[in-house]
């Protein structure tokens, strides 16, 4: 079957720009955006063997989509022992949390940038049985080079917006081509299924992993010694919070007149300095934890720049205020894994990236959304002053979050038939 001239073009300028792909690479891993003793896995060329047998690869780009797929890794391991699991990402954040959380014997390498070259070097090691690709993760080189060799592939919790679609759409052949190279589709919301099925996706049904989980994991001996640590004050947690909503949430903390311990946990870790230093110009006494600085009674905010221990800070707090919601052109981050802990949830305005699951939420009383920062203080007021509130909400939440893990048990013998 003829290329679509879209795709053509596209293959053809990564293939001249391929010889460049190293340098800039380098210049990437120079600014703490590439591990730059991992670069070769960037250019499709392994850092480990690959096992004998069947093997089954799975790829999520950044931290949200990779742990995503820790559910699915964790079904795929107990349902096919005989065969070898591959996850790729693309980030280093990805690459630290996967480190910590994948099972044992789960292969991780960095995805391969999508250069026909790349592509080609992957693949020719790996030799998947299928590829099971996350959410919005659409490379042409790499997804039809796949096919082209028999990968069975799958769109797994697929998502796409407006936005997107009619990106796609300018190239309406293009998107048949790439979507018609997935043997299963799983588009998470109602939306995206449409979009999927007007660019000419061929949709089964809805699966959102991001709905999926076990709770995060905590160490009861360190959760016990921070909750004597911060005494009897109530605890606010800013979680997974963007450039600006630090200093929003923080004014809403001093506002709410409660004065409660404010711990946050930046989306980011590597920001961890940056957000310290606007606390502390707030008149926040300040500790970060990645320096080993103690959290004592005088300290009034606490920054969790490490990766890894959201589990942690999601039990010790009283009132979770997810970011993303309060930050341009970022939409929201997951409230599930705080739901999946009986947390009180609060967010920003702007979550249209997990619009559906916040509906839901707000419909059953298992999260509050604040307009702003004046809102935020009184909701953080009255979570603090009336806890059996707090508490109502946080048992929503839980039970919500309960319902949509059983949805995966469905999807996985439709996943499963991929390489059966």
């Amino acid at each position: 079957m003829r290329k679509p001239l879209a795709l053509a073009v596209y293959a053809g300028l990564a293939r001249l720009l391929e010889p460049a792909a190293g340098a800039a690479l380098r210049r990437r891993a120079a600014r703490g955006k590439e591990e730059a003793g991992r670069l070769a896995e960037r250019l499709g060329r392994a850092g480990v063997a690959r096992p004998d047998g069947t093997l089954i690869w799975l790829h999520g780009v950044s931290v949200g989509e990779s742990v995503s797929l820790l559910p699915l890794v964790a079904a795929l391991a107990d349902r096919r022992p005989d065969a070898s699991l591959l996850v790729t990402s693309g980030t280093t954040t990805a690459a630290a949390v996967l480190a910590r959380r994948l099972p044992p014997g789960v292969i991780h390498q960095y995805a391969p940038i999508d250069t026909p070259g790349a592509a080609k070097r992957f693949l020719d090691h790996w030799r998947p049985a299928a590829g099971l690709f996350v959410e919005s993760e659409l490379w042409p080189n790499l997804i039809l080079a796949a096919k082209a060799r028999g990968v069975r592939l799958a769109l797994i919790s697929a998502r796409m917006t407006e936005r997107s679609a009619a990106g796609w759409a300018r190239a309406a052949g293009a998107a048949r081509a790439v979507l018609g190279a997935f043997d299963l589709i799983l588009p998470q919301d109602a939306a995206t299924e449409h979009r999927l099925r007007r660019l000419g996706g061929a949709t089964g049904p809805r699966l959102s992993l991001k709905r999926v989980g076990a709770p995060l994991a905590a160490d009861p001996g360190e959760l016990a010694r921070l909750r004597a640590a911060g005494g009897a004050r109530p605890v606010v947690l800013a979680a997974s919070t963007h450039p600006g909503e630090e200093a929003l949430i923080a004014a809403a903390v001093q506002a709410s007149g409660k004065d409660p311990l404010l711990v946050v946990a930046p989306r980011h870790p590597e920001r961890g300095p940056e957000v310290a230093a606007v606390l502390a110009q707030m008149g926040f006494v300040v500790a970060r934890r990645a320096e080993g600085e103690a959290l004592t009674p005088q300290v009034t905010a606490y920054v969790a720049d490490t990766l890894g221990e959201l589990g942690l800070f999601f039990r010790l707090s009283d009132v979770t205020v997810m970011g993303g919601g309060f930050a341009d052109g970022v939409g929201g981050h997951n409230p599930l894994e705080p739901a999946r802990l009986g947390c009180a949830i609060v967010t920003g305005p702007a979550v249209f990236n997990a619009a559906e699951l916040y509906d839901e939420l707000f419909a059953e009383g298992a999260a509050i959304r604040a307009a702003d920062s004046a809102a935020l203080a009184r909701h953080i007021a009255g979570l603090i002053e009336h806890p059996t509130i707090a508490a109502r909400c946080g048992e929503a939440a839980l039970a919500y979050a309960e319902r949509q893990g059983r949805a995966l048990d469905e999807a996985i013998p439709l996943i499963e038939a991929l390489v059966a």
